[in-house]
């Protein structure tokens, strides 16, 4: 979405940015990948990123990110800094030209992570945080969210059992290695976030079948798809 210099918000009419939000092993990487492959048999032109990442840099900074064992510390500061760096590249050089080509957007991740995360769990302040996000994204902003919600024990359960950007099966990176009370707090803190901003985001219980949750998902976005006027292009 753009927002205008009068600050309300205006959506591009041809294009959906949808975004992903939850724990860790909430199941956003796989709710992701299926409604990419739903959409684009439908026939609409999907672009599936992922924060940080999404980009050369953003992937650079994602490495730094989550590495536990980097030879250097990293403050909490630094860190949003790190993650909102990260976003702004990859909003000019993927999100938003793809939006402008009238495309939908599906990103793993986005401002409601770093409010939670780096204004809550690490107390920087989440209202100065989100003033922050709002900066680095100059306007573009997701009109449509899925909280993916799931007790944190049982994310970190899952997350043991996943390979993550070729890591060994079983480790956890820097954030997942957080102490429970973190996790439990961000969890909070984007259910807060979602009962504040209940008309663009949708919860869903993650304890629910993944194919439960893409079939809520999916319904979601089709009905916003209509309500847009947005058709395939087939």
């Amino acid at each position: 979405m753009l927002l205008t210099q009068t600050g309300r918000v205006m959506s591009r009419k041809n294009s959906l940015f949808i975004t992903l939000e939850g724990g860790e092993g909430a199941g956003k990487t796989t709710l992701l990948e299926k409604l990419q492959q739903a959409l684009s048999e439908k026939g609409y032109e999907v672009v599936a990123t992922r924060e940080p990442g999404g980009t050369k840099l953003g992937n650079m900074i994602r490495k730094i990110l989550l590495n536990r064992d980097i030879d250097c510390s990293i403050g909490n500061y630094t860190e949003l800094m790190l993650f909102l760096a990260a976003r702004t590249q990859h909003i000019e050089e993927l999100i938003e030209p793809a939006l402008e080509a009238g495309k939908i957007v599906i990103c793993d991740r986005f401002n409601d992570s770093t409010i939670a995360y780096q204004g809550a769990a690490r107390d920087l302040g989440v209202d100065k945080v989100e003033q922050q996000c709002f900066l680095a994204c100059h306007g573009v902003l997701p009109e449509l969210t899925f909280f993916l919600d799931l007790n944190p024990e049982i994310g970190l359960e899952r997350t043991k059992k996943i390979n993550k950007d070729s890591a060994p099966q079983g480790t956890v990176d820097r954030i997942e290695a957080e102490k429970m009370q973190f996790h439990q707090k961000v969890r909070s803190a984007i259910q807060q976030i979602a009962v504040k901003e209940h008309e663009r985001i949708l919860t869903i219980d993650a304890e629910r079948p993944a194919e439960e949750v893409f079939t809520v998902a999916l319904k979601k976005i089709t009905e916003t798809l209509l309500n847009k006027g947005i058709t395939a292009n087939v």
